[in-house]
């Protein structure tokens, strides 16, 4: 699969903006997967997407923003807070490439609560911190509701040079217009609009992380095979414009 096929093939810009907001300063770790391995844990109607034959997993922790509806300001306070997801990769039968969360940890408990009952994700109420010395990002996470509380995270990356040319692996790992998630009794695509990602090397300097096993991914704690940065984006969801 070429870049041009990863960052054009299906995606649509959002015709109107229901949910706005920004996640900054992001740390992507991936491994590969066997796509047979992870096929079972997406929605009915997607199979795992691939490149050159093999699927990823992936580790992100990040700074969510200004949460705000229908073009309005963040709301304050429950609108800014860290998260960190593990995540699988996702084609359905329309060639939608999209992403499918195993776990997302964040720090505020309402959004918690409202992304749960409402699209049915698994967010997970967690303790959490970011932060910053030069160059060098510690994303903590121990998991507060639901259980189990032992599943937790830390991650310590150095940020390197900003890459002028993404590979084929960079885009397919990161350029991701949309979620598949099963809710109300059927698989449902949600659409997302940002910039292509600016990105830079990162060198991992220390993970320590039960995520992954809790989220069904014993295993995968080794050095993983990506680990990529980004300042962020702006993101805004909601319906897309008309094919």
């Amino acid at each position: 699969m070429s870049v041009e096929e990863i960052t054009t093939e299906t995606v649509r810009p959002v015709a109107r903006a229901v949910l706005g907001q920004r996640w900054t300063d992001l740390a992507f770790l991936h491994w590969p997967v066997d796509p047979a391995r992870v096929a079972p844990l997406l929605p009915a109607g997607t199979v795992p997407d691939v490149l050159d034959g093999v699927t990823y997993a992936g580790l992100i922790g990040f700074r969510m923003e200004r949460v705000g509806f229908l073009g309005g300001p963040g709301v304050p306070y429950l609108g800014t807070f860290c998260e960190t997801n593990v995540r699988l990769y996702s084609v359905d039968d329309q060639g939608r490439r999209a992403v499918v969360f195993r776990s997302l940890e964040a720090e505020r408990l309402v959004p918690v609560l409202v992304a749960r009952a409402s699209l049915r994700l698994p967010y997970m109420w967690a303790r959490m911190r970011l932060t910053r010395e030069g160059d060098t990002l510690a994303y903590v996470s121990r998991r507060r509701w639901p259980g189990p509380r032992t599943a937790t995270t830390r991650i310590r990356i150095r940020v390197g040079e900003p890459i002028a040319d993404p590979t084929p692996l960079d885009h397919f790992l990161t350029a991701r217009w949309g979620l598949h998630t099963r809710a109300w009794g059927r698989t449902r695509h949600l659409a997302n609009d940002h910039p292509r990602w600016p990105l830079h090397r990162a060198e991992l300097l220390d993970l320590d992380d039960t995520l992954l096993a809790a989220a069904g991914l014993p295993g995968l704690g080794g050095s993983p095979a990506s680990v990529l940065y980004s300042p962020g984006v702006p993101v805004t969801f909601g319906p897309t414009a008309a094919p």
